[in-house]
Order: structure tokens, then sequence, then C-alpha cells
């Protein structure tokens, strides 16, 4: 199969079938599998940090919807459908809230617009379009129609920003996005970083990445920490992924930093 009517590539792997395949989705690809499987082999418990990534996005849209009172979602790099979207947790909550979804993948739209389906006091819509070009995601009659800029909205950015190379080059788009929404609004990120991860692993990665056989560009700590410039964060700032605001039922104890790789954090716009 190549690019037919619906825009799809199965040819080439894409971010969020990979994503479906480690966590156990079968919305994929065997190039998303084959791509997967490299990445995992080289670093094992590869999907222990997807897993702690989805599960910190339920935490996150909780408190935005119980502590922070948003009822306005804007979450760009949605990836396929699965349990608890940012939707589902948020309406759960309050279910007049509101969420545009953001995908640059074909195949995400489709089983968004047949998957993602709004509560009936709220509103849930989707658009196909790049993070990278921010001006056309803030410009979609989709997004006028269902959110209200004047009001505070919560910028989702989970596991996307790492799909922008570049040192410094995600700070830009961020900015412009942030810079759409009123006082109130909230930034909600996570990012793969190579930290955690032993000398020879962060060595290993990032000959991956030079030899184009990785699309995740892995960010410091300092640099995921300067998205939030001129934010307030919450407690507890920025953090590994399962330690940003666990569930009281969930220990972290004996928890493999080097498997999550993943840093969180969530901050509001004053």
């Amino acid at each position: 199969m190549t690019i037919g009517e619906t825009g799809i590539d199965a040819t080439v792997a894409h971010p969020a079938r990979r994503y479906n395949y480690w966590l156990g989705g079968k919305d994929n690809f065997a190039a998303d599998r084959a791509s997967g499987d490299e990445i995992e082999k080289k670093f094992p418990g590869m999907r222990a940090g997807v897993r702690a990534n989805r599960d910190v996005l339920g935490r996150m849209v909780q408190f935005l919807a119980t502590d922070a009172g948003i009822r306005q979602f804007l979450d760009i790099g949605t990836g396929l459908p699965t349990a608890d979207n940012t939707h589902e947790v948020a309406q759960r909550i309050t279910p007049d809230s509101r969420v545009v979804y953001v995908d640059n993948d074909p195949m995400v739209m489709v089983h968004a617009q047949a998957l993602l389906t709004s509560a009936p006091g709220g509103r849930t819509t989707y658009i196909e379009a790049d993070l990278r070009d921010p001006a056309t995601i803030l410009a979609s009659p989709e997004l006028r129609e269902t959110l209200d800029l004047g009001e505070p909205v919560a910028l989702m950015l989970v596991a996307i920003l790492h799909f922008i190379p570049g040192e410094g080059a995600a700070q830009p788009l961020v900015r412009k996005l942030l810079d759409a929404l009123p006082s109130g609004s909230y930034l909600a990120a996570t990012h793969f970083t190579t930290d955690y991860l032993p000398a020879e692993e962060r060595e290993r990665y990032a000959g991956m990445l030079a030899a184009g056989r990785s699309d995740v560009w892995p960010r410091d700590r300092n640099e995921f920490e300067a998205l939030f410039e001129g934010l307030e964060l919450a407690a507890p700032g920025v953090a590994l992924a399962t330690e940003w605001r666990p569930s009281g039922a969930a220990s972290t104890d004996g928890v493999d930093a080097s498997r999550i790789s993943m840093l969180a954090a969530v901050g509001r716009k004053p």
C-alpha cells in the first residue's frame, strides 16, 4: 500500500501509528512496527515510557479540569484514539468541556471522526494540520467555532514537541501558540529526554539520530523547562512523567527512570 485517496502512506513509519503499536493497538502498518521494534531493541523498556506518557496525560487533564477549572482544550499531536483521550477525561469531570484535536496524519483523522465523539453537553472537533504551522491551526474555522479564545484554554503538547528537530526549534512554535491564548491558559507538555539514559545508551541514540533511524529529537531538562518561560509552573514543576502528580494508588518506587525518559510539566499563563 502506498499513498491512496486517504493520503495514508503505509510504507513510511508515522509517530502516531508507532505509538499505537507500542500501546498494543492494531491501527498500524509493517513500517510502523519495524521502526518501533528497531528502537525498542536498542532501548529495552520503551513501552514503559509510552505507557507512562499516556498515564500522565490523564492526570494532567484531570488537574486542569478539576483544580484549574479549564473547560477548553487544544490537543496538538492527538495520535490514534485509545482509552482515556483528552475529551473523555475532561468530559467525565465537566461534560460541557470543549476539545479541539490536531494531527497531521490522515489515518488519525479517519479514526478521530469515528471515535472521538463528544459528550452531549460538550463539543469535540478534529483538525488535520501540523504543529509546525501554528498560524493555520489558530486560523482554522473549526477551532474558532469550538473554542472561545477570549477564555482560558489548555494547550496540550503531549509527546509531540520531540518531533521538532533542532536545539531551540520547539520554543518559537510554543510561543506563537501561547501568545494567541489569554491569561489563565495553561501549557501541558511531555517530552522525550536522554538525561536519564546510561552514557552508552545516550551515545547509541545519538548515532541513530545522526543516521536518520529515529525521528525523536531529545531535549534536556533545561531546554524543556525553557518552553515554560514566563509561565507559573504547577507543582511539582518539571518532573519525570511517573513523578508528576502520581495517583494515590500508584507507586513510583522501583521505577527505572532510564526506561521512562519522559519529562512532564504544566504551566499557567499569568
